[in-house]
């Protein structure tokens, strides 16, 4: 197609009138890189490639201008290369910046362990229970049916300092910087949530959207997002 319209292009061009280094030939090359360039956003392989093909140097400077020139109609046109297109097609947003993590599910990268407690509940009571446990747990912080804030615990901490969390609910120490999410959700779009609110945290629920008790399925931390990046990467090191 590009080497068509860039032929047809330079033939007009020559029948109009002649000018030096103007022929069929030359702008069907150089077609050829606008169209390449164009619809896959790749402008230096489409450079790159025509002069490979024709090891001369007088068709770099015209390729670049048309190759830029078409990627900027292009992007007038259509946010979208031939390569991403088709994934926007299949309801995936934002797929120019898609990669193996950005177009995971919520469901697939949150912490099912999480716990869910009413804003009365005694903070020392729940680390009494946990005193045995190692690590960090995420709870739920719930008045009625709606979601108040989220803590991570240290189940360690109660070792030594049991007087300090005497008469403390967890209502009183929830982090109210959180958002909220559906397993169904991409992560590019849990992700640009987080970044947007300034949230350290999603708070995952069953896809028919409702955060009560019983629909909060899991937890989606900035830890969370980082390990699944690395896993996502470490076929490629």
């Amino acid at each position: 197609m590009g080497a068509t319209m860039g032929g047809a292009f330079g033939a007009l061009v020559t029948a109009i009138h002649r000018a030096d280094g103007v022929t069929p030939a030359t702008s069907a090359i150089i077609g050829m890189a606008a169209m390449v360039g164009g619809g896959t956003g790749a402008a230096m392989t489409a450079v790159t490639m025509i002069f490979e093909m024709t090891r001369d140097y007088d068709l770099v400077m015209p390729s670049i201008v048309a190759v830029a020139l078409a990627i900027g109609v292009r992007r007038l046109l259509s946010a979208e290369n031939i390569y991403t297109i088709k994934l926007v097609g299949r309801g995936h947003s934002k797929a120019l910046h898609a990669n193996m993590f950005l177009v995971r599910r919520a469901g697939a990268v949150m912490e099912r362990d999480v716990t869910v407690l009413p804003a009365e509940a005694d903070f020392d009571v729940f680390l009494r229970e946990h005193a045995c446990e190692r690590g960090l747990r995420h709870v739920v912080v719930m008045r009625g049916n709606h979601v108040v804030g989220v803590v991570r615990v240290n189940t360690g901490l109660r070792r030594g300092i049991e007087a300090a969390f005497k008469g403390v609910s967890f209502g009183d120490i929830a982090e109210r910087n959180f958002t909220l999410a559906r397993e169904s959700d991409l992560m590019f779009d849990v992700v640009q949530r987080m970044a947007r609110r300034e949230a350290t945290m999603a708070i995952v629920s069953k896809n028919d959207g409702r955060w009560r008790s019983g629909h909060i399925v899991g937890i989606i931390s900035k830890e969370h997002v980082a390990d699944s990046v690395a896993k996502s990467i470490k076929p490629f090191g």
